[in-house]
């Protein structure tokens, strides 16, 4: 059954517009979107989907199917932040950010995994946004929306993500993946064909749950910001290793070692646009590998799921291995020969069963469409 066909079950009439938008996966440039740096991240094929029609009144409910016995009811006058304190504040967050009044019903599907570093939030927050931008007629850009999208996870849940999530879940175009400038929001498409080479990405979903919104994120961007300070710059955009080296003494152990892997991971990324123009795929394999040792020794955002999956898929043979997303859990990634997948997916999960470890999923990702709107009456 269709989505709209289950909103006219649900709410007794058909829906107005659908939106959709996808999750994506980070190729390199980790943690480094609220440091103004570079990222290259592409969209993939798992999808959210709203489904909305507006209410005579002033109420917005909000209901998923994966939640279909748990509607969320909240005035537009009461959206403050944490209003549901549940999902829903995700979409609650980008009515209050888009400033649209009147109330709403809305209905949620979507196969994007949660808690696997693959941000299902963004998705759901772009999903909104462009279908709310398309059934008002509001004329908002795809930075409009993805900045409405962004401060709806800041501002009204309460994370204080950067930009390249809801950017690339946006504005991603098919087979290719979006350099970004956090800072600018200049955006370029790089074509990625790693089919041509025989070669894929693999996405190992640990299954090992994570939640950043408990203080470990805003922790190291903090350091991230007090590392700047340190260094008389706004940001760490700019930074240098020689800088960092400098100022070495007046920085806390934790505040340097966050502020190398911010320096080094942007020039990874500029290094990795490069090796993707060239087809130089082992150099893009070692650059993903760097980044994920950066990650668990600087950054410390790694943990036993993500370090195994990584070391497993080397051992077969991956050109290159990390984690993707905030950490703590979730998944990671390998560029990998095709015809490896099968024994790199054996050897993980040979390992996850000999340290007791959750069976982890896998699926490959390929470059997909960004974030559209279908108006339905």
């Amino acid at each position: 059954m269709s989505l709209a066909m289950d909103f006219e079950a649900m709410f007794g009439r058909a829906p107005e517009v659908e939106g959709s938008a996808p999750g994506r996966v980070n190729v390199i440039g980790e943690h480094i979107d609220y440091s103004e740096g570079w990222v290259l991240p592409y969209a993939i094929g798992f999808r959210t989907t709203v489904a909305i029609a507006r209410r005579d009144d002033s109420t917005i409910t909000v209901v998923s199917l994966q939640r279909p016995n748990k509607r969320i009811s909240v005035a537009s006058s009461a959206l403050t932040p944490r209003a549901s304190d549940s999902w829903a504040d995700y979409v609650l967050g980008v009515i209050a950010e888009l400033g649209v009044a009147g109330g709403f019903d809305i209905l949620v599907d979507g196969n994007v995994p949660t808690g696997a570093g693959l941000s299902s939030s963004a998705a759901l927050e772009c999903a909104t946004a462009v279908a709310l931008n398309a059934l008002l007629g509001l004329g908002n850009s795809q930075q409009d929306l993805a900045l409405a999208a962004q401060r709806a996870e800041n501002d009204f849940v309460g994370m204080p993500c950067g930009i390249m999530d809801q950017a690339v879940s946006m504005m991603a175009r098919e087979a290719h993946a979006l350099l970004l400038d956090c800072k600018t929001l200049d955006t370029q498409h790089i074509p990625l064909d790693l089919a041509s080479a025989g070669l894929a990405m693999l996405v190992i979903d640990t299954q090992a749950k994570h939640a950043l919104v408990d203080g470990e994120y805003a922790q190291r961007r903090q350091s991230c910001e007090e590392a700047a300070s340190v260094l008389g710059l706004s940001s760490l955009r700019t930074a240098t290793l020689s800088q960092l080296a400098e100022a070495r003494s007046k920085m806390t152990e934790t505040q340097f070692k966050r502020a190398r892997h911010a320096v080094t991971e942007m020039g990874r990324v500029h290094a990795a646009v490069d090796a993707m123009r060239a087809h130089e795929w082992a150099e893009l394999g070692r650059l993903l590998t760097q980044s994920h040792e950066s990650l668990r020794d600087d950054y410390t955002v790694s943990c036993a799921e993500l370090d195994l999956a990584v070391t497993a898929a080397m051992a077969v043979g991956a050109f290159g291995a990390r984690m993707v997303g905030g950490g703590f859990g979730g998944s990671a990634i390998a560029l990998t020969p095709v015809g490896l997948i099968p024994a790199i997916e054996s050897a993980v999960k040979d390992a996850y069963a000999a340290t007791g470890f959750s069976s982890p999923r896998f699926f490959v990702a390929t470059p997909e469409a960004g974030a559209y709107a279908t108006l339905l009456s």
